[in-house]
């Protein structure tokens, strides 16, 4: 128990140490508290790079005699710390990567099954799916030569931000 103290308390690793205790702190705070830890990814990947950076200079310090040969141990369990650390945290990224938010642009491409009686270039309805699952009627335009009736599946091509309406066309004839 001696020598593993005198290593943690020697340098480089002493520097690490104080470290690990700052975020031996900072879990403790978290898991005592019940911060709410739909944190992003800095406090963990921090938290990694610091464990694997005292460890790999922990080894370090045990392995090389005192001297200059300390401070290759330093830049060693740096560049350890960085490179574990990354290729670590792939899969932690994959976890909280941000959703991005739904989009009226969304349903261009899908179809949309016709609910009002007809769909002229002036009014219509239609009835798309998103996604999730979920369902929303969404205000549709056709073309004056295409008019649409209830029933009808269309494919949505575009939609008009300014008159907040998507333009449709039926499916089965193709204009």
């Amino acid at each position: 128990m001696t020598e593993f103290l005198a290593a943690a308390l020697a340098f480089p690793t002493v520097v690490f140490s104080l470290l690990v205790l700052v975020v031996l702190a900072y879990w403790l705070t978290v898991a005592l508290v019940g911060l709410d830890f739909d944190a992003p990814v800095l406090p963990i990947s921090i938290s990694m790079f610091v464990v694997i950076t005292w460890f790999a200079a922990l080894v370090g310090t045990v392995l090389t005699p005192e001297g200059s040969l300390r401070y290759a141990t330093l830049a060693g369990a740096l560049l350890a710390g960085a490179l574990a650390t990354k290729v670590l945290l792939i899969p932690v990224r994959n976890w909280t990567k941000p959703e991005k938010p739904a989009s009226r642009n969304d349903f261009v491409g899908r179809t949309a099954i016709v609910k009002t009686a007809r769909v002229t270039e002036h009014y219509g309805q239609a009835e798309v799916t998103a996604d999730d699952g979920g369902t929303a009627v969404v205000q549709v335009r056709a073309a004056k030569s295409t008019e649409l009736t209830a029933g009808q599946t269309a494919l949505i091509f575009d939609y008009d931000s300014e008159g907040e309406f998507f333009w449709v066309v039926d499916i089965t004839t193709g204009g």
